[in-house]
């Protein structure tokens, strides 16, 4: 089992930066591939970004390319979203997720990941 609890969110202006962290509980971290999703209001659930358990393997979505960027520290059992040049429609609350079993193909589907945070609140105002 892992638990995981993000934290770092919050409000900031256009173009300001915030750095997310998600940590977690439990043994098992390193074996997990880590993963952002946003939840807009009234929307589906939207992947942003994803690390393998090597740490080398990335992937975003196109939206947030060259602004944010993801890092897994597995000493600190901590993954983070380095989040810079933040717009308006960043404006959503992000979860993190960690899964066993996920594929560099299924990275950017949040049914093959296992486990999730509670979420974090990121709001952009101009």
């Amino acid at each position: 089992q892992v638990q995981l609890v993000e934290s770092g969110g919050g409000s900031v202006q256009t173009g300001g930066s915030l750095r997310l962290s998600c940590t977690a509980s439990g043994r098992t971290f390193s074996r997990n591939a880590l993963a952002w999703f946003r939840l807009f209001p009234g929307k589906e659930r939207e992947f942003v970004s994803s690390i393998d358990t090597s740490g080398t393997n990335t992937a975003y979505v196109d939206s947030v390319q060259g602004r944010f960027t993801i890092s897994r520290d597995d000493a600190k059992s901590t993954v983070y979203l380095q989040m810079n040049n933040l717009k308006l429609e960043d404006t959503a609350n992000y979860f993190c997720a960690a899964g066993e079993h996920v594929s560099q193909w299924g990275r950017r589907n949040g049914d093959n990941y296992d486990f999730w945070g509670q979420g974090t609140q990121v709001t952009v105002s101009s």
